[in-house]
C-alpha cells in the first residue's frame, strides 16, 4: 500500500476510537514508558504536544516534568523544520503554527535535540520489522530525528494496530528504536 492510502486507512482507524478508549490508552502507554529504567534516567526529554486522535502525551509531558526531567517540545519552524523550546508546566503553552500548543520558552534551536536523552516521537504507524515510521507527511521529524545520536532510544508512540508489517519507505525516513502501544513496549533495533 502506498504511503497516501495508508495515512487514510490508520487516520480512519484513529476517528473510530472514543475519548474512553483513547484516554484509557494514555494511561496504559504512559505508565509502560514510566517504568521503563532508560525513560526515569533521561534528563533531556524531547516529545511533542499531542493533537486531535494522536496517543495523547499531555499527561506523559506532566509526568516526565514532575519526576525532574527537562522536557522539550517542538516549535514548528516557517520552512516545517522543528525548532525546541522547554516546557515548563502546563502554563508555558500557547498556540503557536496551526493553533498546535507550543511553549512560550525560548527557542533553542533546531540542533537542541541532538542533547536529548531520549526522544518520542509522533507517527501514524511503525514498521515492525525495520523501525521505519510513517508521520504525516510534512518530513519535520525526519529532519529532526536525522540529528538523533545512534544510541539515544527513540520511541514512536501508537494505538494498538499500528506497528505492522511493509511500511513504505523511501530514502529520507527515519527509523525509531522503540514502539510503544496499549499493547506493550516493542524494541525495533
Amino acid at each position: 500500500m502506498d504511503k497516501l492510502n495508508l495515512r487514510r486507512e490508520l487516520l480512519s482507524a484513529r476517528a473510530s476510537l472514543t475519548p474512553e478508549q483513547r484516554r484509557a490508552n494514555a494511561v496504559k502507554v504512559r505508565e509502560t514508558l514510566l517504568d521503563q529504567p532508560w525513560v526515569q534516567m533521561a534528563g533531556l526529554v524531547a516529545c511533542y504536544w499531542s493533537i486531535g486522535t494522536e496517543p495523547e502525551t499531555h499527561g506523559l509531558v506532566f509526568a516526565l516534568w514532575k519526576h525532574g526531567a527537562t522536557v522539550i517540545l517542538p516549535v514548528l519552524r516557517e520552512d516545517n523544520d522543528l525548532d525546541w523550546a522547554v516546557y515548563d508546566g502546563p502554563d508555558t503553552l500557547a498556540p503557536g503554527r496551526f493553533g498546535v500548543m507550543e511553549p512560550v520558552d525560548t527557542r533553542r534551536g533546531v540542533d537542541a535535540i541532538r542533547t536529548a536523552a531520549l526522544v518520542i516521537v509522533p507517527a501514524l504507524a511503525v514498521d515492525r520489522l525495520s523501525g521505519v515510521r510513517l508521520g504525516r507527511g510534512g518530513g519535520s521529524y525526519d529532519r529532526a530525528l536525522a540529528r538523533v545520536g545512534p544510541n539515544v532510544p527513540t520511541v514512536a508512540l501508537l494505538h494498538d494496530g499500528e506497528l505492522i508489517h511493509g511500511v513504505p519507505a523511501e530514502r529520507h525516513d527515519q527509523r525509531v528504536r522503540w514502539a510503544i502501544s496499549p499493547e506493550g513496549l516493542t524494541s525495533l533495533m
